[in-house]
């Protein structure tokens, strides 16, 4: 018997051992396989957030000699960088192929047989303008068309006039001219005369509203201001300002207006230099200058009622200065990146918007320098009438840590500002990356949802595990739990669609009640404790919760039903009128208001249960200590069982502070998701969870929007990875200290 009993025994040992041994080994695999899970998912945010610091790289792809003569006056390239097309003085075209140097095919600008070209610019992507010998200036379509056929693409050239127009006589041509670009309704050039003065001549078409129409002619010679010499020009593509700089490094901009043009504003853009070449940078707002000491900075027109044109010329952006002067720059068509050349032939590739200088191409010579349609290409012709195609890589050309997190001073802005704009309406739009609303309204609205969650979650908490009779505690702590099982979507839902306009008709009973409710909820308990103790005595254990209750909501709906009398005693029956006329902001419906209602009501389950779990489990011997020795049952829970209970308290706080920074669905649906730097809680906000889930269904894969996006979310990562550890890390300390009691 005794031996049956032996290997029972040991039989029953060898199980729970074996029990203990697979349990240690899922709990070790599991824990083994969270911690992959975190490395992996934190690899691969890196890895798609890397390659926004990747910096430009330039490649030689071919030369192409062009041959001398007759000499050239002007190249470009096709969007496949497949094809040069060169401009001679004598009219004719040339396309030739990259990848051999093999002419493909011959042309002529459309009015040039028997006369020769002086100048030419291209103010549009397909079109040139022209000055001809006998000083007719001419408008023609030069492009490229792309065919696909059953040997693969093809590229047929195609050249056709669009206008002339006889403005100078024979024999004259302008040493420097700028011209807009010719649309249906006209056509803008200027040009130095050799008095040193600069016509400015315009056609228009105006039409009546009867059908008819007519051109209308325009003429008009400018002088500088102070008398230099001008040395740089540039129209825009409208034609209706004028931008020319001069031997004394002065920047004047000149606006068209219905009879006469205006000088809007010069300043001094070059010291001890004069300006050698300007050229305006995509969208026209802002206007590229290299000077004749190397210097290189970006110009633009601000807002300035203070003087009398309303506007003032300002330096927005300013470069790696050249070694030499500055003798040419190409603007890229797709974004704010340009190249700039100096004498000795060194190409420095830079970007407006995050002021980098991305690359730097040893080219030997420039004569000509000309972006590839498609912004992934340069084409440099040298002095030797040699094309070199260089293929140029810069994917995020406008990243970096300041235009990411630091203030920018972007093309139309008044001055530098945070501001989060992916996205716009023209091709030509100027993409503004700050993070910094992001993160501003993540903590904004984290902090109005634990503003409104914490105080109720841990006083409930408290109440709960101290002060309520068993039965009532077991129907409230459930309940509570059952609340963190609601979807956020539609809390959401409900906060947007529901709260947020109610909220909105009755702001002030709500803004008068969350403060006055819970006064309401204390002299409920003065009359409670005022009350005679017989009455007390009859009363059920519990029963200040139903007083308590009864007065917070009396206080909420007379506050509630009274607000549009409150509204017009206190601010004249408009309170949204009022708050902008004292200086407090807007009102927008979907406002931190109520997301912070209803992210605290999401967040109030998850505080409450851990709060009430650590208050609960605080040892029953020091309760029965403290109220040994005379204390009252708040004066225990206050000076023994919170203190006890710090580490479980803190760490709630900390997991309700990372629910809050996660979510997205409430934030998404129940504020304006307008990312502003501002703390008024009437105003909404856009939080880093929100920006990803509305803008990453359409960022293109692999774009700067993309991978910034990515970025977000590894910041929101990083930022409850730090919260957790912190949390972890006090909770540590606060129980060590805490463990003798």
């Amino acid at each position: 018997m005794t031996e049956f009993r032996v290997a029972i025994g040991k039989r029953r040992a060898f199980r729970r051992r074996l029990a203990d041994a697979l349990a240690h080994g899922v709990a070790t695999a599991g824990g083994l396989a969270t911690v992959l899970g975190i490395g992996t998912m934190l690899l691969f945010l890196t890895a798609e957030v890397a390659p926004l610091w990747q910096g430009a790289r330039v490649q030689l792809e071919g030369r192409v000699p062009l041959g001398e003569q007759p000499s050239l006056l002007w190249v470009s390239t096709d969007e496949y960088r497949e094809l040069v097309q060169a401009i001679r003085a004598d009219g004719s075209i040339e396309w030739r192929r990259v990848a051999d140097g093999r002419v493909v095919h011959n042309s002529r600008l459309p009015g040039t047989e028997g006369l020769g070209v002086e100048a030419v610019q291209s103010p549009r992507s397909g079109q040139v303008v022209y000055w001809r010998s006998d000083g007719v200036l001419v408008a023609a379509n030069v492009v490229t068309h792309t065919e696909y056929t059953a040997a693969g693409r093809a590229l047929r050239p195609e050249t056709a006039e669009l206008g002339r127009w006889n403005l100078l006589p024979p024999g004259q041509t302008p040493r420097l001219f700028s011209t807009g670009a010719y649309t249906d309704k006209g056509i803008s050039a200027a040009w130095l005369r050799a008095d040193g003065a600069v016509e400015w001549w315009s056609v228009r078409e105006q039409r009546s509203l009867l059908g008819g129409g007519r051109q209308v002619e325009m003429r008009e010679v400018i002088r500088t201001a102070d008398g230099a010499r001008v040395q740089s020009m540039v129209l825009n593509h409208a034609g209706n300002q004028l931008l020319m700089g001069t031997d004394e490094g002065t920047l004047e901009v000149w606006q068209r207006g219905p009879s006469a043009s205006q000088l809007i504003d010069r300043r001094r853009a070059a010291d001890r230099a004069s300006i050698s070449v300007l050229a305006f940078l995509l969208g026209e707002r802002a206007v590229a200058v290299g000077d004749s000491a190397g210097g290189v900075s970006v110009w633009q027109l601000i807002r300035d009622p203070q003087t009398t044109t309303g506007h003032r010329l300002v330096r927005i952006h300013s470069f790696r200065p050249h070694q030499a002067p500055v003798v040419q720059i190409a603007r890229s068509e797709r974004d704010r990146s340009f190249v700039s050349a100096d004498s000795t032939g060194t190409l420095l590739l830079r970007h407006s918007t995050s002021e980098q200088t991305l690359a730097e191409i040893p080219a030997g010579s420039v004569r000509f320098l000309v972006f590839a349609p498609k912004g992934d290409g340069l084409l440099q012709i040298t002095l030797g009438s040699e094309a070199r195609a260089w293929r140029l890589e810069n994917p995020h050309p406008e990243v970096t840590l300041k235009t990411l997190f630091g203030k920018v001073w972007y093309e139309g802005y008044d001055e530098p500002a945070y501001v989060w704009q992916s996205t716009g309406g023209t091709d030509d739009f100027e993409p503004k990356l700050s993070l910094v609303p992001l993160v501003f309204g993540t903590v904004k609205g984290t902090l109005y949802a634990l503003l409104f969650s914490v105080p109720i979650s841990l006083l409930a908490a408290l109440y709960v595990s101290q002060f309520s009779p068993p039965r009532l505690r077991s129907a409230i702590k459930p309940v509570v739990e059952i609340m963190a099982a609601l979807p956020s979507v539609v809390l959401g839902f409900v906060a947007g669609l529901v709260l947020a306009p109610a909220v909105e008709k009755h702001i002030v009973g709500v803004l008068m009640a969350l403060p006055l409710a819970p006064l309401s909820v204390f002299l409920a308990g003065l009359l409670w404790h005022a009350c005679p103790a017989v009455v007390r005595a009859r009363m059920p254990h519990g029963g200040e919760v139903v007083v308590a209750s009864v007065f917070l909501a009396i206080t909420g709906y007379f506050f509630w039903v009274t607000s549009a009398y409150w509204e017009q005693l206190l601010f004249a029956g408009d309170f949204r009128h009022w708050i902008s006329e004292v200086g407090l902001g807007r009102f927008d419906q979907r406002n931190c208001l109520v997301v912070g209602l209803a992210m605290g009501f999401a967040v109030i389950p998850i505080i409450f249960t851990i709060a009430e779990d650590a208050l609960a489990n605080v040892p029953q011997r020091l309760v029965s200590a403290s109220l040994a020795l005379g204390a009252t049952r708040w004066q225990t829970a206050v000076r023994v069982v919170l203190p006890a209970a710090s580490p479980g308290i803190f760490s709630a706080i900390m997991i309700g502070f990372g629910r809050a920074v996660g979510e997205t669905m409430i934030v998404l649906m129940a504020t304006g998701n307008t990312p502003v730097l501002d703390w008024s809680v009437f105003t909404g906000m856009r939080t880093l969870s929100a920006n990803v889930a509305v803008e990453i269904p359409e960022a293109p894969f692999g774009g700067t929007l993309y991978r910034v996006l990515f970025l977000a979310a590894l910041m929101l990562f990083v930022i409850t990875f730090i919260a957790n550890t912190l949390a972890e890390v006090v909770r540590q300390r606060l129980r060590e200290r805490y463990q003798r009691l």
